[in-house]
């Protein structure tokens, strides 16, 4: 079994420590239209090949994944070059952001299969003439799933079903999981073939536990972001998927980004840029490695145990991009 990446297809073993939900760059429509904006790509690619380089030396990170929308400023060609540069293998995916952020008009108005043929093109013959090719879907949908998300969630279905890619979801605040589960089964969408992303943003044990039982993976893929979740929470939701026998459907990541053009869409508190102020003051915050210098310190002081850890950062990731299905009487 081999995984597309942004420098071509790998064997699904050499996958190793894998974050599963972080980004290079983003930018919402528009951005590139703001005087005040200043970018510079060649800053750009060094800043993420020395944050990509620090993951891999220091924290043995060997995979990262790049989940971003197309209408967000996907850049596969920087993906490539970030990868090539840094040693870490990059996987990007095909997908479109939820109504409420993205969905792009003119995408809008099509159909179904039509949407379903884009994705299908970008898994299997590439993005534009980038010649990378798309290693999974994206869905994504609001605090309750629209009509149009719907749509775009269809097409995921069968683009899915066409080609054997999974697929990564986003969910807003952590709502809505379940129901994105419904609709891939009524698809025709293995559960275990879908990551149900940013679940850590319900603080509802039974939330996860939903997800879980389903047979899908639960993504706790915004640690670190504060102004959604406290990390203690997370921590402590994570401890009882353990303790419960569900660690072989848990993803960690931390959602971050290395550059946004342009300005925040979200407001962000300013309890929250004083306690980012703090770590880093401290020396107790690095924006791509806070997951192993801070929070998987409070999972072991939980009675997670490192190789829970190692589960969820290799094994699982492995095991979701092979397509291994995973019985309930082995989820321990």
């Amino acid at each position: 079994m081999r995984v597309q990446t942004a420098t071509g297809p790998i064997p699904v073993e050499s996958l190793g420590r894998t974050l599963m939900h972080e980004h290079l760059f983003i930018a919402f429509p528009g951005a590139q239209f703001d005087p005040l904006v200043k970018f510079d790509r060649s800053e750009f690619i060094k800043e993420a090949v020395r944050r990509l380089v620090k993951l891999r030396t220091e924290h043995g990170v060997n995979t990262f994944v790049d989940p971003c929308p197309i209408e967000l400023g996907r850049d596969v060609k920087a993906m490539k070059e970030v990868s090539e540069k840094s040693g870490v293998h990059i996987v990007c995916t095909t997908g479109f952001y939820y109504e409420g952020l993205g969905l792009p008009i003119y995408w809008r108005a099509r159909a179904v299969d039509e949407i379903a043929e884009l994705y299908v093109r970008e898994i299997t013959q590439g993005i534009g003439d980038t010649g990378v090719k798309a290693g999974a879907i994206k869905v994504s949908t609001g605090a309750f799933i629209s009509a149009q998300e719907k749509k775009f969630l269809e097409a995921a279905c069968i683009a899915h079903k066409a080609t054997g890619v999974p697929i990564i979801t986003h969910t807003t605040d952590g709502c809505a999981g379940p129901e994105q589960q419904q609709l891939f089964a009524a698809g025709g969408v293995p559960a275990h073939r879908c990551l149900i992303g940013h679940s850590c943003c319900n603080v509802d044990p039974a939330y996860h536990r939903r997800i879980v039982d389903a047979g899908s993976y639960v993504g706790f893929d915004q640690i670190g972001l504060f102004y959604y979740r406290p990390d203690d929470v997370r921590a402590d939701n994570i401890a009882t998927l353990v303790r419960n026998g569900f660690r072989t459907q848990i993803m960690m990541s931390m959602d971050r980004i290395c550059c946004r053009l342009g300005k925040f869409i979200k407001p962000v508190t300013p309890a929250y840029i004083a306690k980012i102020e703090y770590l880093k003051s401290q020396g107790l915050y690095q924006a791509h490695t806070y997951l192993f210098t801070d929070f998987i310190p409070m999972l072991h002081a939980r009675g997670v145990s490192q190789s829970d850890v190692e589960s969820m950062l290799v094994d699982n990731p492995r095991r979701f991009f092979a397509g291994e299905f995973l019985p309930k009487s082995s989820r321990k």
